[in-house]
């Protein structure tokens, strides 16, 4: 056994081990980029951007790394439960991390093991009927469905997605009674529109923009409050369809295990930032049909706490459950 006072001279070799641990500079490897789908969608190709953006001021590269499965849950769930040390990054979306945990019991909980970093902005998404629907605009369009309760139909990628769940919010604020009808995915539900299977969609301008400029679709609105500079001449649903209140647009992000030093999460924010502030990446993040308009974690956490009051009692109100 050590003398008493032996055993300060004993420790200094271990505290100073963990000191310099503490201290060790970041990053001290390769990142890591989970993308939690497939390649060529639009996280996966958010992410590549963001990855790519990253990889230059850190210093090491930041590797994207597709773990598809589940809706967006297997991925989002290996960095929930991954090491805090920011060596492992999320290009999160609204799917898995808004909507995941409302209509699903997900593996993770997004408040208490992820944590963020960077909202990148929002894409706008347009109510869309064909060129012969009954109705000149918006507001024609809301006192018709109203008049007609449970006639018209709209579809979506799926029970409890992003484009259900939007669709449902301004059918509830709009007075609307409409049959929701689902496809395995937003290209099947947007063939079903243009087939005349089905009456109205709301979808983003990156799966649809092509459609109305060759004249297939016609854009009565678009689900921001403000007016959207990917969308001129397009007016918000709120004002043109008059429905109070309706302002939701897809966001996309960045975020890590929590945990992470929050010198680290300063960090990839500023990164981001300066990033995203250059006229080319905003250029490529508008042909992907997304605003660039960038929130720190204080911010993006607000963000994600308004999304989920916002949908919470609505989802309990309509029973929607993902199947």
């Amino acid at each position: 056994m050590l003398p008493r006072r032996a055993l300060p001279l004993a420790l200094a070799p271990l505290l100073a081990t963990r000191s310099a641990a503490a201290q060790a500079p970041w990053p001290a490897k390769p990142l890591r980029m989970i993308i939690p789908w497939p390649p060529g969608q639009a996280t996966d190709v958010i992410g590549r951007l963001i990855a790519n953006v990253l990889s230059g001021p850190l210093g090491q590269p930041v590797v994207p790394e597709n773990r598809p499965g589940a809706g967006g849950m297997i991925g989002t769930d290996l960095v929930a439960k991954g090491p805090a040390d920011g060596h492992m990054l999320l290009s999160a979306s609204i799917g898995p991390i808004t909507f995941g945990p409302l209509v699903n019991r997900t593996p993770y909980d997004v408040d208490k093991e992820l944590a963020p970093v960077v909202s990148f902005g929002l894409a706008p998404y347009m109510l869309l009927v064909k060129p012969g629907f009954p109705a000149a605009d918006a507001r024609a369009f809301v006192r018709l469905l109203k008049a007609n309760p449970g006639k018209y139909t709209y579809p979506s990628s799926g029970i409890g997605g992003a484009q259900h769940l939007l669709t449902a919010v301004f059918n509830a604020k709009a007075g609307i009674d409409a049959l929701h009808i689902p496809f395995q995915g937003s290209g099947p539900a947007l063939s079903a529109l243009l087939a005349g299977q089905v009456d109205y969609a709301i979808d983003t301008p990156a799966a649809a923009n092509a459609l109305v400029r060759d004249g297939s679709l016609r854009v009565l609105g678009q689900s921001l409050a403000q007016p959207s500079v990917l969308l001129p001449g397009v007016p918000p649903l709120a004002e043109a369809a008059e429905v109070p209140g309706y302002d939701i647009g897809g966001w996309n992000g960045l975020m890590v295990a929590a945990g992470t030093p929050k010198p680290i999460v300063e960090r990839l924010f500023e990164e981001v930032k300066t990033g995203l502030a250059t006229p080319e990446l905003r250029e490529r993040f508008a042909s992907i049909g997304m605003e660039v308009a960038p929130r720190g974690p204080e911010e993006f956490a607000t963000q994600l706490r308004e999304l989920r009051a916002l949908f919470q009692p609505l989802i309990r109100q309509l029973g929607i459950r993902a199947e």
